[in-house]
């Protein structure tokens, strides 16, 4: 398909990760994050969180058995990196970063959740 946006897709909507412990994750991508949240199943013990407003969505499936950590990044604007960074680590994560990928063009800082997810704060940059 040489690249061409047959389907339309302009970015993800949502993305599900596996927690042992709802509770405290919910606390890290709640308090610590600053993401909202949207709807609450105790039946399956899933949590939905709105990221950036009602156009993205992150679930926390609580799951205590083993499991592979996940990547997800999430996009910020690059004036509000540092103060994110600065933030996160006024709150006692271990981030590095930010870090300049030419290639993409991007800046981005890395951290993860107390599950291990590796997270992401993605700023585009302008190309060219």
């Amino acid at each position: 398909m040489g690249g061409r946006q047959v389907l339309g897709i302009r970015g993800i909507y949502e993305v599900a990760l596996p927690v042992r412990e709802l509770a405290r994750a919910e606390a890290f991508y709640r308090d610590v994050l600053g993401l909202e949240v949207g709807l609450r199943d105790e039946t399956r013990r899933w949590l939905f969180l709105r990221a950036g407003g009602p156009d993205g969505m992150v679930v926390l499936q609580e799951d205590p058995e083993g499991w592979s950590s996940l990547h997800v990044a999430f996009t910020v604007r690059d004036e509000d990196l540092d103060a994110a960074v600065a933030a996160l680590r006024e709150r006692g994560v271990d981030v590095e970063g930010p870090v300049t990928h030419d290639w993409m063009p991007a800046r981005s800082a890395y951290f993860s959740d107390p599950d291990g997810h590796a997270l992401e704060l993605c700023a585009p940059l302008p190309r060219g």
